[in-house]
């Protein structure tokens, strides 16, 4: 017998261009599915405190099927320039909107659960091309925005594994495919956790970060009465608001983080299943919560987010790359020292004495209004906030 080398095969470096395109079949698919739900009787009262009332959702999907175009919103999502690469063994998917400004920074952005790129559509042209939205052309960002391991079109995994460490570490290997050896990272929701983990990946590389949400950890609740008396009013409203979401939301995590493999049948197999699943988290996390969230975001913007899930079959790798953490949530970090803002909108439950522990915070904001959706809700006080925190670091 003669012995064989083991060779591994080489590394796919390659940048590819991507365009969107569902086959007709699926939208079909997606249309007959749709018509053939099968409802279940609404809970007393069907109202929100039992979950995504029957009556409102009927509404909904039946838009969907009747009203929404995804070929109108999938031409819109063509206009930008994708990409895919291959990292770490995974298929990554990323928007690379480069600035008519030579000299604009680089910024990577990153997403959350269960958002999607389409969540910054409105934020793309103010931080790429800022003279065009009236503002200064020295705020210029070649944005870099890709799609989470296991989201959309980065979907599914290949492996386990995908914590924000490993992400972190593969959207710094993205950058440097590109050419970029100097940039800021921005995030909200995992990309508020991802943002600063590549601080503490790349230090070296990172001129800044930014986020909207909590940058850091909380301490473990409930607090000491002698700390609890120590905060202000806002920041024990924002303790109060933990332990509450604590106690009556979190089911969703212990579910994905536990059981995303079970989760998925459902999710994959019924587009109202889906869209219950993502819509239950949009109406708790846009502000002001009694609001329907599409009165706070544009309908179209949330079936298109929906859509992004649905066509990709995703539900169950995002559920695993989003909340079945290997190191756990919670775990105390490393502050990487990069200059580090963070803006909190209404719904946020930052503490910054608490961020401070583990990041070096040099901008802080609190905000009245607003949302957890960052960019869909209040994207001009969002970009500029970006602005602000860059303005002192890209020098």
């Amino acid at each position: 017998m003669t012995a064989t080398a083991n060779r591994s095969a080489p590394a796919d470096t390659e940048i590819r261009p991507y365009r969107i395109e569902v086959p007709q079949a699926d939208l079909d698919d997606l249309a007959d599915r749709l018509a053939r739900t099968r409802w279940p009787a609404a809970l007393p009262g069907d109202d929100w405190t039992t979950g995504v009332p029957v009556a409102w959702l009927r509404e909904l999907a039946a838009y969907w099927r009747t009203g929404y175009d995804w070929r109108e919103h999938e031409a819109q999502l063509n206009q930008l320039p994708q990409y895919t690469t291959e990292l770490d063994g995974q298929r990554i998917h990323f928007l690379h909107v480069r600035s008519p400004e030579p000299d604009a920074l680089p910024l990577v952005v990153t997403h959350g659960w269960p958002g999607s790129i389409v969540e910054f559509l409105d934020v793309i042209g103010p931080l790429s091309d800022p003279t065009a939205h009236g503002g200064d052309p020295a705020d210029a960002f070649h944005l870099v925005i890709p799609s989470l391991p296991g989201f959309g079109f980065s979907g599914p995994t290949t492996d386990a594994g995908w914590d924000t460490t490993r992400i972190a570490r593969t959207w710094a290997a993205l950058m440097g495919r590109l050419g970029y050896d100097r940039y800021g990272a921005q995030g909200g929701d995992i990309g508020a956790t991802v943002a600063p983990e590549l601080g503490r990946v790349a230090p070296d590389r990172l001129v800044g970060v930014h986020v909207n949400g909590n940058p850091g950890t909380l301490p473990p609740l409930p607090l000491p009465d002698e700390e609890l008396a120590s905060l202000t009013e806002l920041e024990r409203d924002r303790i109060r608001r933990t332990e509450a979401f604590m106690r009556e939301e979190s089911g969703y995590i212990v579910l994905q983080s536990t059981r995303p493999q079970t989760l998925a049948y459902g999710l994959v197999d019924s587009p109202v299943g889906q869209l219950a699943w993502v819509m239950d988290r949009f109406r708790e996390w846009t502000h002001p919560r009694s609001a329907l969230p599409e009165q706070v975001i544009d309908r179209d913007r949330l079936l298109t987010n929906v859509m992004l899930y649905w066509l990709t079959a995703t539900p169950g790798s995002a559920a695993w790359v989003g909340y079945a953490q290997e190191g756990g949530w919670g775990a105390p970090k490393v502050n990487s020292e990069v200059p580090t803002g963070a803006i909190m909108f209404a719904h946020d439950i930052g503490i910054r004495r608490y961020a401070e522990r583990e990041n070096t915070i040099v901008r802080w904001t609190d905000v009245d209004h607003g949302g957890h959706f960052a960019a869909l809700e209040e994207p001009e006080l969002l970009v500029n906030d970006i602005r602000e925190l860059f303005r002192s670091v890209r020098k």
